[in-house]
């Protein structure tokens, strides 16, 4: 049995180089995973068997189209995606920025809806991505948890510096928590990627409980300090359509 789960998580491995990696070759998996070969070769064997994974012409693999059809099942199973998508249209059409619905995942923040600008210059973000609950427009999550599970949250974690605004001192952090709660919103700057910005608010459920983010996010000189209580204003009034959706009493 410990050899089959052993086998599984190795699998698992493999497959998640390509949240990163868009293709690879057997050796680029190889020289990522530490996988000894013979090892790599029946896995990647296998995967490629089942659908998981796809190899083209000149031997670059990369995720099967079997990911295509359960990601499509988690989507549609996603009820605040299925909400949220038309208000994140509306605001992206209305804004010109791009759009991000984030989820907490245990101790990371996920995207798990985006809707991109139309601006020929674009942040890389991605329907998967994930980043840490203490930066960036993921940080609305984190400020809007149970003070207790904030708090356990914020001493066992390490703040590590992504770009060049990324908080990285405690008592700061708490501070921009605490101005979050109490203004209703987070504005961000060049915290996981150098000279960006985003503004986010929290989408809460029928038990005002939070449930997402949104965020709007671009080139920081598209944030310029006059457009700034407009965007504020219809982030916050996208966020709040959402979560009276949800049930909300906000």
């Amino acid at each position: 049995m410990q050899a089959h789960n052993k086998t599984v998580v190795k699998s698992m491995q493999i497959l998640t180089l390509f949240l990163n990696y868009p293709k690879l070759t057997f050796n680029e998996m190889m020289e990522l995973s530490h996988i000894p070969k013979t090892s790599l070769h029946r896995m990647v064997g296998s995967l490629e068997e089942m659908g998981f994974l796809t190899r083209d012409e000149e031997g670059y693999y990369s995720l099967g189209l079997l990911f295509l059809q359960f990601g499509q099942l988690v989507a549609e199973r996603l009820d605040i995606r299925i909400i949220a998508l038309p208000v994140m249209k509306e605001l992206r059409d209305d804004v010109e920025e791009a759009v991000n619905l984030i989820v907490r995942d245990a101790n990371e923040a996920m995207y798990i809806e985006k809707i991109d600008t139309l601006q020929p210059v674009r942040l890389y973000t991605s329907i998967g991505r994930r980043s840490p609950l203490y930066a960036g427009d993921s940080r609305i999550i984190l400020a809007y948890l149970p003070e207790e599970e904030r708090e356990a949250y914020i001493e066992n974690i390490e703040l590590k510096p992504i770009a060049m605004g990324t908080i990285t001192d405690k008592s700061v952090l708490r501070q921009s928590l605490e101005d979050a709660r109490k203004n209703g919103y987070t504005i961000t700057s060049s915290e996981l990627e150098n000279h960006t910005k985003a503004i986010s608010a929290p989408i809460l459920n029928n038990q005002n409980q939070i449930v997402a983010g949104i965020s709007i996010a671009g080139i920081d000189a598209r944030y310029q300090e006059d457009r700034l209580p407009e965007l504020i204003q219809k982030v916050t009034n996208a966020a709040r359509q959402i979560s009276l959706k949800l049930g909300s009493q906000m």
